[in-house]
C-alpha cells in the first residue's frame, strides 16, 4: 500500500503552474517553439489538454510564464543599484538577458512579444532603469534606453538563435549570401563578407552593445 504522501500508481503527478511551465521549458528545448502546442504538453504531463487552462487561458499566457521563469536571476546580474559604473552595470544586465535567452532553445522567440508583470521581468526592468537615474539620467531617457537595449538584445538573440537554428539541409544564410555579393556590384558587402558571414555572435553583439551605451552618454542630462 503506498504512502498518504505517494501518489496511487498510475495516477499522473498532481498539475500546477511551476510544473506546467518546467514541462513546456523542457519541450521547447526538445523539440522548439513551433512543436510546442498546448495539445502536446499535455500528453507529456499525462493530463487533458484542457486542465492546462486552468492555469493559462491561453498559449499566449504559457509563453508570458515561461518567458519570466527564463529571465529568473537576470535582474541580479548587476548587484544593488547605484553601486559602480553604470555603463558597465548596464552592460551586465543585458548581457545576463542575451545570456538567460541563450540557454533554451527559441528562447529569444518565446520572450520576444510577451510581456510579464511577474518579479523577474519588473526586477530586470526596475535595475536598469534605476541604474540609469541613479547615473543623473532624466526619466524619459532612462526608460527609453530600457527599450532601446531591451529590444536590441532579444532581437540579436533571436537572430542569432535563428542562424544557429538545424536547418533542412538547404544552404545556410552565410552561403546564400556569399553567393549573391558579386564583387563588382557590392564592393564594400563583398569587402566585409567576412566578418558579416562570421559566426562570432558575442563579439557583434559586444559591439552594437557598446554602441547603445556609448550613445547614451550624450544624452545624459
Amino acid at each position: 500500500m503506498s504512502s498518504p504522501s505517494s501518489p496511487t500508481r498510475g495516477r499522473p503527478a498532481r498539475l500546477d503552474q511551476a510544473r506546467t511551465v518546467h514541462t513546456a521549458l523542457d519541450l521547447l528545448n526538445e523539440s522548439g517553439l513551433d512543436a510546442l502546442t498546448m495539445r502536446r504538453l499535455a500528453d507529456a504531463m499525462g493530463v487533458r489538454a484542457g486542465a492546462l487552462y486552468r492555469y493559462f487561458a491561453t498559449k499566449q499566457d504559457l509563453l508570458t510564464a515561461m518567458a519570466e521563469r527564463m529571465i529568473d536571476g537576470v535582474a541580479d546580474a548587476a548587484g544593488p543599484v547605484g553601486d559602480g559604473d553604470w555603463n558597465e552595470r548596464a552592460a551586465r544586465l543585458a548581457r545576463a538577458l542575451r545570456t538567460a535567452l541563450l540557454a533554451h532553445r527559441d528562447g529569444a522567440r518565446v520572450f520576444a512579444g510577451t510581456h510579464s508583470t511577474g518579479p523577474n521581468t519588473l526586477g530586470f526592468a526596475d535595475g536598469f532603469v534605476g541604474e540609469l537615474r541613479e547615473a543623473g539620467f532624466g526619466d524619459v531617457e532612462a526608460a527609453r534606453a530600457l527599450y532601446a537595449v531591451t529590444n536590441f538584445t532579444v532581437g540579436h538573440t533571436l537572430e542569432e538563435q535563428a542562424a544557429l537554428r538545424p536547418g533542412d539541409g538547404g544552404p545556410t544564410d552565410a552561403g546564400v549570401l556569399r553567393e549573391a555579393v558579386v564583387t563588382e556590384t557590392y564592393p564594400h558587402l563583398a569587402a566585409t563578407l567576412p566578418v558579416l558571414t562570421g559566426t562570432d555572435f558575442t563579439a557583434h553583439f559586444e559591439f552594437g552593445l557598446r554602441l547603445l551605451l556609448d550613445g547614451l552618454r550624450a544624452v545624459r542630462r
